[in-house]
């Protein structure tokens, strides 16, 4: 259906044994059930990005990813906090592009091993977000002491999980369908 949204989720790190992995796995989830709502996950580990180039000259290299972001209407970031900010490998990625992110929505899910959940992070990657051209949710998602949220059938241990996770999707579609309603309405 052409009128349903393309809304990727971008798993962003590279480490062995990340717990962002499961919950990259539950946003998936539950974008997969919205009706009028495309997805895919995105794992970055599977991008193409050698450590003696970056940016956009490494585009050719992810044509995929790039063609991803080109029909994006927005993006879901699920990436751990480390040391208060977002991983590096995250930052390559994101630097694969460019134009091909403006007047698109993006929703960032925080994920870290203590209390915080991430916000750390989410207030640095805000700033990256917004000079590649996204419109970040004011709603954040964050998952703290990730290892331990998700049964082993990847269903978070604590039901309130559901809500705060609706909360954030709404706002995230919200703004999605009115970014894409004025790329497709509204002349520069």
């Amino acid at each position: 259906m052409a009128d349903k949204l393309f809304i990727p989720i971008i798993l962003g790190t590279v480490r062995e044994g990340r717990a962002s992995e499961a919950v990259a796995h539950f946003m998936h989830t539950k974008l997969l059930a919205l009706p009028d709502v495309q997805t895919k996950l995105i794992d970055i580990r599977t991008l193409d990005i050698p450590w003696n180039d970056e940016g956009q000259a490494l585009a050719k290299r992810n044509q995929g990813f790039v063609d991803d972001i080109i029909r994006a209407d927005g993006l879901v970031i699920v990436s751990p906090e480390y040391n208060h900010g977002y991983p590096g490998s995250l930052k390559r990625a994101l630097d694969v592009c460019f134009e091909e992110y403006e007047r698109k929505a993006v929703g960032v899910v925080g994920v870290s091993n203590g209390m915080i959940g991430g916000a750390r992070m989410i207030e640095q990657l805000s700033q990256v977000v917004r000079r590649l051209g996204l419109s970040i949710t004011k709603t954040d998602l964050l998952f703290p002491r990730a290892p331990e949220a998700f049964n082993e059938d990847g269903s978070p241990k604590d039901e309130k999980t559901h809500e705060r996770c609706a909360v954030f999707l709404n706002e995230l579609l919200f703004l999605a369908h009115s970014l894409k309603w004025g790329r497709e309405n509204i002349s520069e």
